[in-house]
Parts: C-alpha cells; structure tokens; sequence
C-alpha cells in the first residue's frame, strides 16, 4: 500500500511539474513566432511597396502609349462632357495611318495654335502635375485641350450658313451635339483649313475658347495633325455617367474639300 501511495504521489508531482513547464515552453514558442512575424511584416511591406511601384509605372506606360485618363476641366464640352468627367483618350485611334474625322471628339496639345509658349514651371512641380494628370488625378496641363473636329485639311467652314447653320464644303450640319441654349456660333467666319491640320470647337459654343478665337494668331487656330494626343472613347467616370462616345454620323454626307464655291 505505501508504494502505491509513493507511486501516486510521485505521478502527482511529475504531472504538476509538467504543467508548471508549460507557460516558459509556451513562452519560448511565442518568443519565436513574434520575431518571424515582424520580419514577414517587413518583408510584405517592401513586397507591396514595390508592387506599387511596378503597378504606378505600368500605369504611366499605358497612359503614355495606349489610353489616358483625362479630366474635363471647363463647360466648354457640355452637355455632352461635364466638368469633372474624366474620360477615356484612345492614344491609339490615329497611330497607324488614320486621321481624325468630322465630328470626332479629340484632345491636343495647343501649343503653337492655341496656346503660343507654354509657361514658365518649376521642373518638380510640372513633373508630379504631370504625373497626376496622366492618371486623371489632376487637371490637364494648360497647355492640353479637349475639342470637336468640324473642318479637316482642305475643308471650307463656314459659319452660320442656311438656316443659321455651321457649313462645311457647302453642307449644312446639324450639330446636335451643341448646347441647347446655345448657337452655332455667334462670330461669323469663313475659312479654308490648311492641309495636315484641323479646326476645331467646343459643343458649348459662347463658352468655348477655340480655333474660332485664334483665327488671327500665328497658326490661324489650326491644330496639326501631330499635335493631336487621341481621341475620346469613353466616359470613366463618375460610375453614374459610364458611356461610349458614339461617332456622329451628321458629317458622313459632307462632299471631300478642295472645291470651293
């Protein structure tokens, strides 16, 4: 009976022992997970940091070569394009032997037709500007525009013609793209475009500053044909006003320029 007693109690103390080890042994384990988790903290940071950096400058090459977020910064595109939309450029519409038709909606770089130097930056500032205008983050450079071709290279445009109508090559337009409140133009004008150039407006016609106001510049308000950046496609965003921009068919009757009566 004594060495069952001796037995149990031994069994006892070894079990208690055992137990007691247990919150140093659970201690050390916890000890050595703690120190892998900060390292794979670390390490997922800089993963994700350069994913960010990869993802940023896959980004700029696409914006760069084949599409660009570009922000509408004015009324002068209502009511098709509102301020705020940022729309979709298809940088590669006109890269491969097509130009710019009647009726297309394109963005340009002014420089030399509309605006004639481009001002004085801080190197860093135009450089992150830039950047974010890219990514539709920011207003576009001053420099960059958002128009309606209405008159390519050989055209004669002419404005207001029958029934107080936008003319080309002798052909009423109906332009039902224009603002409802607003005319086709309220300057007269009559103009032949300049081979490998366009003439281009705004849909908001009394809030447009376009080739209409530098008809007397150096340039005439003709934009050349590698000056164009792309064409419009699509509406991105706000996710409300998700939409293409149809081609309009109104100029597909208009006769080829070149004679003018």
């Amino acid at each position: 009976m004594d060495t069952d007693v001796q037995h149990t109690e031994r069994d006892r103390s070894s079990a208690q022992g055992t137990d007691e080890s247990l919150p140093e042994q659970r201690s050390r384990s916890v000890r050595i997970p703690a120190r892998a988790s900060g390292f794979l903290r670390r390490l997922t940071l800089r993963r994700a940091a350069g994913l960010g950096v990869v993802a940023g400058v896959l980004l700029l090459l696409l914006s760069h070569f084949v599409v660009q977020p570009f922000l509408i910064p004015s009324t002068s595109m209502e009511p098709g394009l509102q301020v705020g939309d940022r729309v979709v450029v298809n940088k590669l519409a006109y890269r491969f032997g097509s130009e710019p038709r009647r009726g297309d909606v394109v963005v340009f770089d002014g420089t030399g037709s509309f605006v004639q130097e481009a001002g004085d930056r801080n190197a860093l500032a135009g450089l992150v500007q830039g950047t974010a205008a890219a990514l539709g983050l920011a207003e576009p450079a001053e420099t960059d525009f958002v128009k309606r071709v209405v008159g390519v290279g050989g055209d004669r445009v002419k404005c207001c013609g029958k029934g107080g109508r936008l003319e080309v090559n002798g052909m009423a337009i109906d332009e039902y793209y224009v603002h409802p409140d607003d005319a086709p133009s309220r300057v007269p004008f009559d103009i032949v475009v300049p081979e490998g150039t366009l003439f281009v407006l705004g849909d908001h016609r009394g809030k447009s500053r376009d080739s209409r106001d530098h008809l007397g510049d150096p340039g005439g308000g003709m934009v050349p044909l590698d000056k164009v950046i792309g064409r419009v496609d699509w509406i991105g965003w706000p996710a409300g006003r998700w939409s293409s921009l149809e081609p309009t068919m109104n100029f597909d009757s208009v006769p080829p320029g070149g004679a003018h009566g």
